[in-house]
């Protein structure tokens, strides 16, 4: 007799329990995705991922794969490399299948304006994204360009970035890093770190 009631006792228990555990997530649902990776509104103060969807989708969007190679790619590029980086401004006679030989196609790209139009320190910083052909999604956007300098200097440099990148494009690509690309922003810093000072004042 009590034997029966001990179970009885125990199975009551049991399912109280259980319809209470039930009850507390329909409540406080369990949110799978990690915290790191959790989409977020800017003003959130959380540990999130900013995220980006349709108007139309009723709910945050998260990617559904981290990108191998970071959100933003970035590149510097100098008018004169050291001789110890010559290697790195050598275009690839292959085509590109890692982030090193987009960087060294990129560099082997970059002809800078004559020294009467330039300026010495001069930099200038262009954004874009490539499609996976190779060829460019639309034009770079100047994000950067050092302060103090004339109108016609930066606009002369940002000509010369524009024919230096329409000069190499469509950049040939595998498959597979094409479709690393796709869509992924790059950020090219671009340094003209030559004496031009010495060679105005050489006759």
């Amino acid at each position: 007799m009590f034997r029966r009631i001990a179970i009885g006792l125990i199975v009551a228990v049991a399912g109280l329990t259980i319809a209470g555990s039930a009850d507390a997530r329909r409540r406080h649902p369990i949110d799978a995705t990690p915290f790191s990776h959790a989409p977020c509104s800017v003003l959130s103060g959380r540990p999130c991922t900013p995220s980006f969807c349709s108007v139309l989708n009723r709910g945050p969007c998260i990617p559904e794969i981290d990108y191998p190679y970071g959100e933003n790619l970035q590149l510097t590029i100098e008018s004169a490399p050291a001789k110890d980086d010559e290697a790195k401004y050598q275009k690839p006679d292959h085509d590109l299948d890692n982030i090193g030989d987009l960087f060294a196609a990129l560099r082997s790209c970059w002809t800078p304006p004559q020294a009467q139009a330039a300026k010495e320190g001069m930099q200038m910083t262009v954004r874009f994204s490539f499609k996976r052909s190779g060829d460019m999604i639309g034009p770079p956007r100047v994000t950067y360009a050092t302060a103090g300098v004339p109108a016609d200097v930066r606009d002369g440099y940002f000509k010369a970035i524009n024919a230096s990148l329409d000069a190499c494009v469509p950049l040939k690509f595998t498959g597979s890093l094409g479709g690393a690309l796709a869509g992924r922003p790059i950020a090219i810093r671009y340094v003209d770190n030559r004496e031009i000072d010495k060679q105005k004042a050489t006759p």
